[in-house]
């Protein structure tokens, strides 16, 4: 399957616009820092490849991963793009032939059946397909070919690369049998292409050609990690066409076709394949020690214009120090300490490897590997993107947002009405055509429903206008609908549940079990607020049900003098217990949300307590990703500022030489969320929040912010 090509505001243009499109007003930027020469000083750099993650070049809905040689030679790193998809054949099962003989799975809840979108035994065939299916595609691998030799990265003397973030280039070079070559890898800012630049004796021996190789997806991995596809692999095909210094490589895969267009600036030649592979080779003819090629990746039947390589390369520099010099910043050279050092190694990576991994037309799931068949996470999708807005990094959010969810209201509205409620209730693990994967945590997990809150109510902080009121006026609405309808009103106790059936954010309690989970009633009441606010302000009524809802949910539940995970649950703070496991999710009660602004007010010695119990008991080494960050704005909110720095730099929240944050042993990596909800917590630390500006950091370190407003 390619789904309609993402349209990017071409860099030219970006460098004129893009201070307005991405600092309101409310944050002028003196550029009173350096930005250049701090970007610069944390270029990674590497003598030898990872084994999981490559140095990249992209621009959010495109990107290239190489290893030591500067392309993909001996470790074959992914070429991604938002538009490649791809589906299986249907399943021949009688029955199972098409997605609407799919029916889920009937659970009682609140007396009544309500059908999920699970997997159903009776349909296992057609149940598995939907998990799987689209996947996203690598889209081609791209190498050296050393003259046919069975050459390993062993074979390679005096390697060197740096990745240089203000223009966004690789720059490799290593010796094999005696010469050197020179590699420089670019990506154009504004379409799926990628520039090579080649110097070598060996291009005119002849003993050096580059390979263009084509796979499939796994059949059945559900996280292809750190390699994408299979090679060598039967049921697709490719052609070839080339003229004069130009070449084309058609990729037929079902119902999936796409080109790989490049032209070269010396002469060469292209053959292949090679039999049994699907394997091209590009070799020079004569005497050139330099050759230089341009390749863009595009739909078959899509007009797509090839850039030259100086096109992209000035593309690349034209729009990456744009990128650094607008939105906010923050400066802590002249802190000497350790943590202060790696914390802004950290900030400055992070910025990038999202500008390329996550700055998408769709939901972002990155475009290193393929975890979970490279479907987004709708849960996720706060984690991913929020800090742009919290960056003032606007025109990169603005790309997904808010039009994802106009993309997907219908398929959300449709999944409520089935389950007999009001409004769009929002997938999770879903794909471009807004349809959910079955799951039985998929259908059951909640907590994404407000997120469209959160993101209108930065965006209006930043934007005050009737624009931001109309433009998220209609998604606001329908997710309000929902929570107030799937809120149940308990006759016994006079207020409204949470569940059950449902999962908390840690997905590991018994969904029958589960009801009144802390965090979700905190995030409802503040859901349920910004959308009466939101009406407020644009002088519309305002729905009884809402205020109704918000005003008489279920008290937020305690295990003793510390929050519960939900309400009822046993042994709650018990050390090595299940209870103390994964994401903690109380700690968002006041961190990632800011204090409620309608009806009881937190009680801070809980707060405090439920803060000191997660220090004392949580099992750590359950904890990743995102965990960190969420537990650094809960304690920066608390005072603690030292607090907040360790868990940043928690030895379990690992960040690599090139700054890709680790997955541990239940995700991929990297894990993208960790870096972005660790750019969200600096700033956090940065900007402040309502009735504390920031910044927020040790009381002996000297640093420079520029270009944040404060936080919710």
């Amino acid at each position: 399957m390619v789904i309609n090509k993402h349209v990017i505001m071409h860099p030219t243009l970006l460098s004129i616009g893009i201070i307005a499109l991405c600092v309101p007003a409310v944050a002028a930027i003196n550029n009173e820092i350096d930005r250049r020469a701090i970007v610069r000083a944390f270029n990674p750099r590497r003598n030898v490849s990872s084994k999981i993650s490559p140095m990249q070049v992209g621009n959010g809905n495109f990107a290239f991963g190489v290893d030591m040689t500067g392309l993909q030679t001996f470790n074959p790193f992914a070429t991604m793009s938002t538009w490649g998809w791809h589906n299986r054949s249907l399943p021949t099962t009688p029955g199972q032939t098409s997605v609407e003989d799919f029916v889920g799975l009937d659970w009682w809840t609140h007396a009544k059946l309500v059908n999920y979108n699970q997997p159903n035994p009776a349909q296992d065939d057609i149940s598995q397909w939907l998990i799987r299916n689209p996947s996203r595609l690598n889209l081609a691998r791209i190498g050296f070919s050393f003259d046919g030799q069975d050459t390993t990265e062993n074979h390679l003397q005096e390697k060197t690369q740096e990745l240089d973030l203000w223009a966004g280039k690789i720059s490799s070079s290593f010796r094999y049998k005696g010469a050197t070559v020179h590699v420089e890898t670019w990506a154009d800012a504004a379409s799926d292409s990628v520039a090579i630049s080649v110097e070598s004796e060996l291009l005119a021996n002849g003993s050096l050609g580059i390979f263009f190789d084509f796979p499939v997806p796994s059949e059945a991995a559900k996280f292809e990690d750190p390699y994408v596809g299979v090679f060598k692999a039967s049921g697709h095909s490719t052609s070839l066409r080339q003229q004069n210094q130009s070449a084309t490589i058609r990729h037929d895969l079902n119902e999936t076709s796409y080109n790989v267009s490049f032209n070269w600036d010396s002469k060469a030649y292209v053959s292949g394949p090679a039999e049994g592979t699907h394997r091209y080779v590009l070799r020079p003819l004569g005497r050139e020690k330099h050759i230089a090629l341009a390749v863009t990746f595009s739909p078959v039947g899509e007009r797509s214009e090839l850039p030259s390589v100086d096109q992209i390369k000035a593309a690349s520099t034209s729009w990456w120090p744009s990128f650094w010099n607008s939105g906010a910043f923050v400066d802590l050279s002249e802190t000497t300490s350790a943590d202060a050092i790696e914390l802004q190694r950290r900030i400055i990576l992070s910025q990038y490897l999202t500008a390329v991994n996550s700055a998408s037309t769709l939901p972002p799931q990155g475009l290193v590997n393929n975890g979970w068949y490279g479907k987004f996470h709708l849960e996720m999708v706060l984690w991913h993107l929020l800090h742009f807005a919290r960056w003032n990094k606007y025109s990169l959010l603005e790309r997904s947002m808010p039009h994802m969810y106009s993309d997907f209201l219908s398929s959300s509205v449709e999944r409520a009405r089935l389950q007999g409620y009001e409004g769009a209730r929002w997938g999770k693990m879903t794909d471009p055509t807004g349809r959910s994967a079955p799951g039985e945590i998929n259908s059951l997990l909640i907590w994404q429903q407000p997120h469209p809150m959160y993101f209108a109510e930065v965006e209006y902080r930043s934007f005050p206008s009737a624009s931001t009121l109309k433009k998220w006026d209609t998604i606001l609405t329908a997710t309000a609908d929902f929570m107030a309808s799937y809120a149940f009103y308990n006759e016994s106790t006079g207020v409204y549940d949470l569940g059950p059936p449902m999962y908390p954010v840690s997905e590991n309690t018994n969904p029958n079990a589960t009801i009144n989970p802390a965090f979700e009633l905190a995030y409802w009441r503040f859901g349920l607020d910004v959308a009466v606010t939101w009406k407020e302000r644009q002088n519309l009524p305002i729905p009884l049900k809402w205020v109704d809802v918000r005003d008489n949910l279920a008290p937020l539940p305690l295990a003793g003098d510390a929050f519960a995970l939900y309400e009822g649950i046993q042994d709650m703070w018990a050390p090595n217990s299940t209870t103390v496991t994964d994401h903690p999710a109380v700690s968002g009660i006041f961190g990632l949300l800011p204090p409620p602004k309608n009806g009881p007010p937190l009680n801070m010695t809980v707060v405090q307590n439920t803060a000191a119990k997660i220090r004392e008991t949580w099992t750590w080494n359950s904890v990743w990703g995102w965990d960190f960050p969420m537990l650094a704005m809960n304690v920066l909110r608390l005072g603690d500022v030292d607090q907040a720095v360790s868990y940043l730099l928690d030895p379990l929240f690992t960040f690599d030489e090139a700054g890709y944050p680790g997955g541990g042993s239940r995700v991929p990596t990297p894990y993208f969320p960790g870096s972005s909800s660790f750019l969200l917590a600096i700033a956090m630390m940065a900007g402040g929040w309502d009735g504390q500006p920031g910044p927020h950091f040790p009381k002996d370190w000297k640093i420079k912010v520029e270009g944040f407003v404060p936080g919710l």
